[in-house]
C-alpha cells in the first residue's frame, strides 16, 4: 500500500535536501510519520526531497507506487530520518571513506561514495573543522568603515611554535596518545564507539544483530540550518565533540545562592572611550575615526576604529553561543563624521564596553585582551598574529561547550530547568514589548521638547514682550519699572524653551541608549534557549528509547550529562543578565530623575528672577 499525499498550496524549495510543490500536485511518501513538521516523499517530477506536512493531505486509499518508490525496502536518503521512517544510516569512522555495511555483505565496486556524498546538508564521514561545520557571524563590510590590507593579510595561519590547523587531530598519526597532551592541555571528548568507532584502530565497529538496545539512536534534525545545529550544540548533546581544552580556557559556571552563575572575574577591570578624532591615510584618500581605549588594568592607551569593534563582535559571537554579546551601536552610511554622530557612537560604544568588562567570560576571553592590550600601531605583527590565531579558534562550535566547568549534575532537575528556561522566555517578551513602547514614548516625547514645548515657550515670551511694547507707549515714569519687569518675564520664557530643547539629551536619550543596547541583548536570548530547549529535546527522545528497551541507560545518561552542561551556562548566563539589568537601570533611572530635578529646578529659578523683578515696581 503505497502512501500518497495531495499539496494544498504551493511550496518552493529554498535549501538544500527540499522539494518544491504545487496545488492539487499528488505525491508519494517515504513516511506518513513526519519530523519537526517535515515530510519527505517524490513529487509528480520525480524529485525526492522534505516538504512542509502542513502543506499536504495524506491521501488514505491504496494506490501502486511508482518505480521510484521510496517504501520500506528502498534504501534510505536522510540519515536522520527516526525509526518511524527509515532506519538510520551508520555514522561511520573519521578513517573511513566508504559507507558501513551490514556484516557479511561485500561492498560492490560501485558503491565508493567521495566524503559527503549522500549527505543533503553538507554532512559526510570526514569531520570538517568547526568553522566549517557550524558557520559563524560574519563580520559586515558596509560603507561605514571599508576593510583595507592594512588590516587583512593573505596568511590565514597564526605564526606561533606548535599551532595546530584547523580541525587537526595530533593523534590521528598515533604519534600523541589521547589524555594529556602539551602541559596544561588535556584532550576532551563526547564520542561514542556506536557514532564514531575507535579513532586509532583498524576494527570496525560492532553490530549486534540480536541487541535491540545498541540499535536505536537519537535523531538529527531536519533542520540543519537551525541554531541549536549550527551552533554545535546537537553535535555535542550526541557525543561528537572532540578537541584539546587548556586549563586557562575552562569557563567554570558555579552554585550560587540563587543558582547557578558564572564564576566572577578575579581581576575586575573597566575601560574607557575617548577622544574621537578623525585620521586619514593613503595620503588623505581615506579617512576614519579613532578611539583612544584605556583600560584601568593595564592604564595602556590603544587607538581603535570602528572595524575593530566589528571584527572583535564577529569572532566573540562565533565563539560564545549560549552567552549574550552586546551589539554594537549601529553603522550609518553617511554623516559619519558629524559631530552628533560620533558623539552618539561614543556613547554607545561605551555602554557596549560597560558590559564587555563586566561579563566574567567575555572580560576575560583572550580575543577580547588581545583587542584591548595590543597596540596595533606600534606592533602590527604581533597584532596580526593575535588576529589570525583568533580567527583560527577550534574551541567554536561543538568544541565551545568543552570548555565548560559545571557543578555536579545532581544540583541540576531537568523539570525545574525547563520551568525556569520558560519563564524567563516569557519575561523577555514582555521586557522587549515593554522596552520598545518606552523607546517610542520616549522619542516622542524629546522630539516635541526639541520642537513644540521650544516653540509655545517662546511664544509665550514673544507675547509678554509685546504687552511691554504697548505700555511704554504711555509715557509714564511710574510705569517703567512695570514694563522692565514684564519684558523681562518674556525673556524667562524663551529661556525656558530653550532648555526644553536642550533636556533631553541630559535625561532621556541616556534612556533610550540603554533601552537599544537592552533591546540587542533580548534579541540575543531566542537563539540561547533555542540551544538549551533542543538538547532538552534530545534528552527527552533519549528516555522515551530507554523506556522502550531501544537504548542503553549508559548512553542516555550521557545525553543527560551533556545536556546539563549546556543548562548550567543557560541559567548562569540568565543570572548574569538579571544581575547586570537591575544594575544597569537602577542607575540609569536615578540619573534621569536627577536630571529632571536639576531642570526643573532651572525653570524654578528663571521664574523666580522674573518675579523679583515686580518687587520695586
Amino acid at each position: 500500500m503505497a502512501l500518497r499525499a495531495r499539496a494544498l498550496y504551493d511550496f518552493r524549495s529554498e535549501n538544500p535536501g527540499e522539494i518544491s510543490l504545487r496545488e492539487h500536485e499528488v505525491l508519494s511518501l517515504c513516511s506518513e510519520q513526519d519530523i519537526e513538521g517535515w515530510l519527505e516523499g517524490i513529487n509528480s517530477r520525480g524529485d525526492r526531497g522534505l516538504f512542509p506536512a502542513s502543506y499536504v493531505q495524506v491521501i488514505r486509499a491504496p494506490e501502486p507506487g511508482p518505480a521510484g518508490d521510496c517504501g520500506p525496502g528502498a534504501p534510505a536518503r536522510y540519515a536522520n530520518v527516526p525509526p518511524g521512517g527509515f532506519e538510520p544510516l551508520p555514522v561511520p569512522p573519521p578513517d573511513a571513506f566508504q559507507p558501513l555495511l551490514q556484516p557479511q555483505q561485500a561492498p560492490p565496486p560501485s558503491t565508493f561514495q567521495p566524503p559527503g556524498a549522500g549527505f543533503p546538508y553538507g554532512g559526510g564521514p570526514l569531520q570538517p573543522s568547526p568553522q566549517q561545520l557550524y558557520g559563524g557571524y560574519q563580520a559586515s563590510q558596509g560603507s561605514d568603515d571599508d576593510w583595507d590590507d592594512e588590516w587583512d593579510d593573505s596568511s590565514t595561519v597564526a605564526d606561533e611554535p606548535g599551532a595546530l590547523g584547523s580541525g587537526a587531530y595530533p593523534d590521528l598519526d598515533g604519534s600523541s596518545s589521547a589524555g594529556v597532551g602539551a602541559a596544561g592541555r588535556y584532550r576532551l571528548s563526547t564520542r561514542s564507539d556506536l557514532s564514531l568507532g575507535s579513532r586509532g584502530g583498524s576494527a570496525p565497529p560492532q553490530h549486534h544483530a540480536s541487541g535491540a538496545k545498541s540499535s536505536a539512536t537519537v535523531s538529527r534534525n531536519l533542520n540543519r540550518f537551525s541554531t541549536f545545529v549550527k551552533s554545535g550544540g546537537e553535535a555535542f548533546v550526541l557525543g561528537e565533540a572532540s578537541g584539546f581544552v587548556k586549563d586557562g580556557d575552562k569557563l567554570c559556571v558555579v552554585l550560587g545562592p540563587y543558582g547557578p552563575e558564572w564564576q566572577e572575574n578575579p581581576y575586575p577591570f573597566q575601560c574607557t572611550i575617548d577622544d574621537p578624532t578623525k585620521q586619514t591615510k593613503f595620503k588623505g584618500m581615506k579617512s576614519y575615526i579613532s578611539y583612544k581605549l584605556v583600560p584601568t588594568h593595564t592604564q595602556v592607551p590603544v587607538h581603535r576604529r570602528y572595524k575593530h569593534f566589528d571584527w572583535l563582535y564577529a569572532r566573540l559571537a562565533e565563539k560564545f553561543p549560549v552567552i549574550s554579546v552586546p551589539h554594537l551601536p549601529e553603522k550609518q552610511a553617511t554623516g559619519r563624521f558629524e559631530e552628533d554622530f560620533i558623539s552618539k557612537r561614543r556613547k554607545g560604544l561605551i555602554w557596549w564596553m560597560n558590559h564587555m568588562a563586566s561579563h566574567p567570560v567575555l572580560a576575560q576571553c583572550d580575543v577580547f585582551q588581545h583587542f584591548l592590550t595590543c597596540p596595533s600601531s606600534t606592533d602590527e605583527k604581533a597584532w596580526k598574529q593575535g588576529k589570525r590565531k583568533a580567527e583560527k579558534d577550534e574551541m567554536v562550535g561543538a568544541n565551545f561547550f568543552l570548555t565548560l566547568s559545571t557543578p555536579p549534575a545532581a544540583a541540576l532537575d531537568l523539570q525545574e530547568v525547563e520551568s525556569k528556561i520558560d519563564g524567563f522566555k516569557c519575561f523577555t517578551k514582555k521586557m522587549d514589548d515593554s522596552a520598545l513602547q518606552l523607546n517610542h514614548t520616549a522619542n516622542e516625547f524629546a522630539r516635541k521638547q526639541v520642537t513644540g514645548f521650544k516653540k509655545e515657550y517662546q511664544k509665550v515670551g514673544q507675547s509678554f514682550r509685546g504687552l511691554s511694547q504697548a505700555f511704554e507707549l504711555d509715557q509714564q515714569a511710574f510705569s517703567v519699572g512695570l514694563n522692565q519687569a514684564i519684558a523681562f518675564t518674556g525673556d524667562a520664557y524663551d529661556a525656558i524653551g530653550e532648555l526644553f530643547a536642550e533636556q533631553p539629551r541630559q535625561d532621556l536619550d541616556p534612556v533610550m541608549d540603554l533601552l537599544a543596547l537592552y533591546q540587542g541583548h533580548l534579541a540575543n536570548f531566542p537563539d540561547i534557549i533555542h540551544v538549551q530547549k533542543g538538547a532538552l529535546t534530545k534528552v527527552k527522545e533519549s528516555r522515551r528509547h530507554v523506556e522502550e528497551g531501544k537504548m542503553e541507560v549508559q548512553k542516555a545518561d550521557g545525553i543527560q550529562d551533556r545536556c546539563n552542561t549546556i543548562s548550567f551556562a543557560t541559567l548562569a548566563e540568565i543570572h548574569h543578565f538579571h544581575q547586570i539589568r537591575v544594575r544597569d537601570f537602577k542607575s540609569q533611572m536615578q540619573h534621569f530623575l536627577q536630571q529632571q530635578i536639576i531642570f526643573f529646578q532651572k525653570v524654578t529659578q528663571k521664574l523666580e528672577e522674573a518675579l523679583h523683578k515686580y518687587d520695586s515696581v
